[in-house]
């Protein structure tokens, strides 16, 4: 089972919840790993003593000029929709940080002056605790283009394995390509109107893309009904509350997973697990 942990915005406990699921399973002898895609600012290794296994650099093609060949036509300023590549009288300019490595340029050159050439954006490493395998992602700084590296985390998974994905935030590209082919998503928020506004757009997302989701409120508060009125008008179940205490914050600054800081939370992350599979099975 492949479940996403999820968040329409930032800063909402989306790895809380992650680590906690992860090792909520490992602590019950379940073969789990915890694939950490938020490449942008990747953290759960934080809450983990795990012994590095391997790393891996992950390259896209980017064009590269061959000026003997090229005859300064524009053909390749003129294919690429997304404005990596500029001519300007007689010299070319490529914008690598930009370019999406569609390949238009380099295929449609009638001189053959461009071709592919690979640009480092990122790392992979695999890490292993007594538990639990822990596969995450790492943007390079000053590239702005994640969803490859969020891809290439996917990729090295096992497939034996009961996998959690730490999504990144938000509900565009990056999140797409964590979450698409998931079996179930959590999502993850707070009872809030930014929580609220966030969340329903996270909803519509999985809806396009057709993927079963329920929620789990972090920093609950009593009397705070806005996300529980927006789940049962949207039919989405309220799988897990996680209320808002000055304990749970304080351990989680030191880097205490939440199973661990009290021990009560492993049995409530183990039935959250079953509640996905019931729902999952059905």
């Amino acid at each position: 089972m492949i479940i996403s942990v999820a968040s329409g915005k930032g800063g909402t406990g989306k790895t809380l919840v992650a680590t906690s699921l992860a090792l909520s399973l490992a602590y019950e002898q379940k073969p789990v790993q915890l694939l950490d895609c938020d490449v942008e600012e990747p953290n759960a290794h934080i809450f983990f003593k795990a012994q590095p296994v391997s790393e891996r650099t992950v390259s896209l093609p980017v064009p590269k000029v061959n000026y003997e060949k090229c005859q300064y036509c524009g053909k390749c300023a003129e294919v690429c929709q997304f404005n990596a590549i500029a001519l300007m009288k007689r010299t070319l300019v490529i914008f690598p940080d930009v370019c999406h490595s569609c390949g238009g340029c380099w295929h449609l050159c009638p001189t053959g002056a461009l071709e592919p050439a690979a640009r480092e954006v990122g790392t992979v490493s695999v890490s292993q605790t007594a538990d639990l395998r822990l596969v995450s992602g790492r943007l390079k700084l000053g590239t702005h283009i994640s969803p490859p590296v969020v891809k290439a985390v996917r990729e090295t998974a096992e497939r034996d394995y009961i996998t959690i994905i730490d999504g990144p935030p938000g509900s565009s590209c990056p999140v797409m390509a964590a979450v698409t082919d998931t079996d179930y998503c959590l999502l993850v928020t707070e009872p809030t109107p930014f929580g609220l506004n966030d969340l329903a757009l996270a909803v519509d997302m999985l809806r396009v893309l057709k993927i079963p989701c329920g929620v789990v409120i972090n920093r609950d508060m009593p009397g705070n009904q806005i996300i529980d009125r927006f789940c049962a008008e949207n039919g989405i179940n309220i799988l897990l509350r996680i209320p808002f205490q000055t304990e749970i914050a304080r351990a989680y600054a030191k880097g205490i997973p939440l199973v661990d800081s009290d021990k009560i939370w492993r049995d409530k992350f183990y039935n959250l697990y079953h509640q996905i599979s019931g729902e999952v099975s059905q």
